[in-house]
């Protein structure tokens, strides 16, 4: 499946401020089941880029803007070929089968603070609320992990939320909601409650509409998504994402991945000018199918990095 990204990001200000240096985390990560074809990352007014990867090796560009200016606007246009079985096959190593296990001295030392939790934890109110999903002893690991994935979800609401951050686990609890973001951090924390090593993952998702015509999208919207990635031996980091109640990668294009969702914001910059100069920002994506014989010229074709 061939997917079509368009992200356009609008920043506005009451007059023209100068603009520091704007961090993006834009690139989708390569991988066996997803292959970027074209990537195209430009600015209005123009900037320069440098690339730069992360400690997690997430691919970053910087951009750089030399003059003041009213208004900023972000256009990332990106196309991927998206492989992953709907309905995954894995392979994880014999000792790992059933639930708990150990990792091994060298995972334990590479996974280090992912396996930690990262939120405190009162009473042990998330750790119980975790433990409660386990049916007992000797109990199936995949089929547990999907258990934990079903129940950050089920008796949820999912709600957008525009404002910036995470709700501590403890309060999607409490209200009972959450956006796609808080519903990964409530699955990460409860399974590191109970020995896994997880991490949080930014990128989009494509979900098309249910009758195939594009035209019946229904109430769908197109936005940036987060979810989670547990890794168990051999079959390596698995996908998990609470707000759809799905495992694997199907329908999933991931950007970053971090120990928590705030490491993984999309764009972060400043800029220099009056307290009251920002107005607002205005983030607009678009996720298609394209055509699998779609044809690109040289400029759609090539990772436009300048």
């Amino acid at each position: 499946m061939r997917l079509q990204i368009l992200h356009v990001t609008t920043y506005t200000y009451r007059a023209p401020v100068a603009l520091l240096a704007h961090r993006m985390m834009l690139s989708p990560r390569g991988s066996h089941a997803l292959r970027p074809i074209s990537a195209d990352l430009s600015c209005e007014p123009p900037a320069e880029f440098e690339w730069t990867e992360d400690i997690f090796g997430n691919l970053i560009a910087t951009a750089s803007f030399p003059d003041p200016t009213a208004r900023l606007v972000i256009t990332n246009r990106v196309t991927v070929e998206q492989t992953a079985a709907a309905w995954p096959i894995l392979k994880i190593a014999p000792h790992a089968h059933y639930y708990p296990f150990d990792y091994s001295h060298e995972e334990r030392t590479d996974l280090g603070a992912l396996l930690v939790p990262e939120h405190p934890d009162p009473e042990d109110r998330l750790a119980d609320w975790a433990r409660a999903v386990v049916l007992g002893g000797d109990t199936d690991t995949l089929s547990l992990l999907q258990d934990v994935n079903a129940a950050a979800r089920i008796g949820m609401t999912y709600v957008t939320r525009d404002e910036v951050g995470t709700q501590p686990p403890h309060l999607t609890l409490d209200l009972a909601s959450g956006s796609c973001r808080d519903l990964a951090t409530l699955f990460i924390e409860a399974v590191r409650h109970l020995g896994f090593a997880a991490r949080a993952v930014s990128g989009y998702l494509f979900d098309p509409p249910i009758s195939g015509d594009p035209a019946d999208r229904g109430n769908q919207h197109d936005a940036t998504h987060a979810w989670a990635e547990v890794y168990l031996p051999c079959a390596g980091w698995i996908a998990f994402d609470p707000t759809n109640g799905r495992m694997g990668e199907a329908h999933l294009v991931p950007v970053a991945v971090g120990r928590s969702i705030g490491q993984l914001s999309p764009v972060e910059g400043r800029y220099i000018g009056a307290a009251d100069a920002f107005l607002g920002m205005t983030v607009e994506v678009t996720v298609s199918a394209a055509s699998q014989n779609l044809e690109f010229d040289a400029k759609d074709a090539a990772w436009n990095l300048d």
